[in-house]
């Protein structure tokens, strides 16, 4: 005969003990019976006051950062707040088993660090089984803050501009996005240099702009080894490098000729946002030419052409300007431009940001990263997993160092969703997939009220 299950031998067990009239069994299934039952329902009230207090605190953080929007935006006055604050509360709160519950809502005007709302809430549950014990109800108390003008954000867009973004509406979808974000963050900025942004249009290279020709932190190896007719020989009848030293002639590279294209800094610095010094070699960034076919992606009259990274920035109007001017061309390596993004939030080489005033500031830091398809090529390599593995490694440096990574995936042709880039984004949140062309703007909308979020609250 097969043995009974577990469950069926202990309530067998149980019943057992109930009807047994013999010695103490049954005075003592009678004595254990109410702690028993006591405990058990003792986890059942404490689950259900948890998930009241989860759900008010929720309410009251949504309700705090609304509040502190409306503020900004002039909706509502001071007087407002406490009513405003039950108002929207009693909107979003809605857990049936929390009684007696009340909210008030108290305004801190800006004093050197800014302007704060802080709303405390409390109510209780009445107990289903603890009254068994005398408890009747479970009390809870909940708070939220939002605090603003103490809070400045950084921003850096890291644009794909490669051959392939000219499919589909891509690029002048991603166009009419980036301008329509602009449009978002720049009114929350109340004082100049509240909101900077910066946009790094990116290819196989990136265009640092032709200007740094001089700096000491650019390594030019690869430029030289490329470029056999950038120079002057000691002879001017020798017009190339290796004629002119094949005639035992000097020749001397001159590199006010580099049109600004740099590829991947030496690693393990392209996963580091190491500003590029002239004293450490492995540091310093590699400038090259970036060419395909006869054409120069980084020189200027040249079309296509990759427009050089424009530092942080709040004038709105050159930002929109330089999207407007961005055209496919190239091949991916998205590492470069998170790299370079990372690069323009710092103070230090190349672009030196604007020093933070962190006595009276909070920084927040955020990437945007948007790009069509799969890594095909960087200064190392074209195998696609090898330069996703050095992307993951710089993603994880960054958001380790407090930078919020956005990611985008425009994948109007049906391919695999990107997993890199869902892997670098700051939370399942922050990755969008783009179907169709006409979906980016949505999505850089719904980015920059995430983003107008992470400035007003602490």
């Amino acid at each position: 005969m097969k043995s009974q299950p577990a469950v069926v031998r202990l309530q067998a067990l149980l019943g057992s003990f109930g009807r047994s009239d013999q010695g103490n069994i049954a005075i003592l299934f009678g004595i254990a019976v109410v702690p028993i039952i006591t405990f058990v329902g003792a986890a059942v009230d404490y689950t259900r006051a948890n998930t009241a207090r989860s759900s008010m605190q929720a309410a009251m953080d949504s309700t705090s950062l609304m509040l502190a929007k409306d503020l900004q935006d002039g909706t509502i006055n001071t007087s407002q707040i406490t009513q405003k604050a039950q108002d929207y509360f009693k909107a979003l709160y809605a857990n049936a088993d929390a009684k007696s519950v009340g909210v008030t809502a108290t305004y801190t005007a800006a004093s050197g660090n800014g302007s704060k709302i802080e709303i405390a809430g409390n109510g209780k549950i009445d107990t289903s089984f603890m009254r068994l014990v005398g408890i009747n109800d479970i009390n809870f108390n909940v708070n939220a803050t939002s605090a603003w003008g103490n809070v400045r954000m950084r921003v850096a867009m890291s644009l794909d501009v490669t051959g392939s973004m000219r499919d589909d509406g891509k690029m002048a979808a991603m166009q009419t996005a980036a301008k329509s974000l602009i449009d978002q963050l720049s009114p929350l900025a109340k004082n100049p240099g509240d909101i900077y942004i910066s946009v790094v249009p990116f290819a196989k290279d990136v265009n640092l702009g032709s200007s740094y020709y001089n700096e000491t932190w650019i390594d030019w190896s690869v430029w030289k080894a490329a470029n056999n007719t950038m120079g002057t020989c000691s002879n001017s009848n020798y017009t190339t490098k290796s004629s002119c030293q094949s005639n035992n002639k000097t020749w001397t590279h001159d590199t006010s000729k580099w049109t600004g294209c740099v590829t991947d800094r030496t690693q393990d610095y392209d996963t580091k946002n190491t500003p590029p010094t002239s004293s450490n070699a492995p540091t310093m960034v590699v400038a090259e030419e970036y060419v395909s076919g006869s054409e120069k992606y980084c020189k200027t009259g040249n079309d296509p052409y990759m427009p050089p990274i424009m530092p942080l920035s709040y004038d709105w109007g050159a930002l929109k300007t330089m999207i407007g001017t961005l055209q496919p061309t190239g091949n991916t390596n998205q590492g470069i431009g998170l790299a370079w993004g990372w690069l323009t939030l710092g103070t230090g080489a190349p672009f030196n940001a604007p020093a933070k005033d962190t006595s009276n500031y909070t920084y927040k830091e955020a990437i945007i990263l948007l790009s069509d398809g799969m890594n095909t090529q960087n200064r190392f390599t074209s195998n696609t997993s090898q330069i996703d593995a050095r992307q993951k490694i710089l993603c994880d440096n960054a958001k380790q160092a407090g930078v919020t990574i956005y990611t985008i995936h425009v994948n109007t042709g049906g391919d695999p969703t990107s997993s890199v880039l869902k892997y670098c984004a700051s939370g399942a949140d922050k990755f969008f997939e783009v179907k169709q062309a006409n979906q980016t703007l949505s999505v850089f909308n719904s980015i920059g009220q995430s983003l107008a979020k992470l400035r007003i609250a602490k």
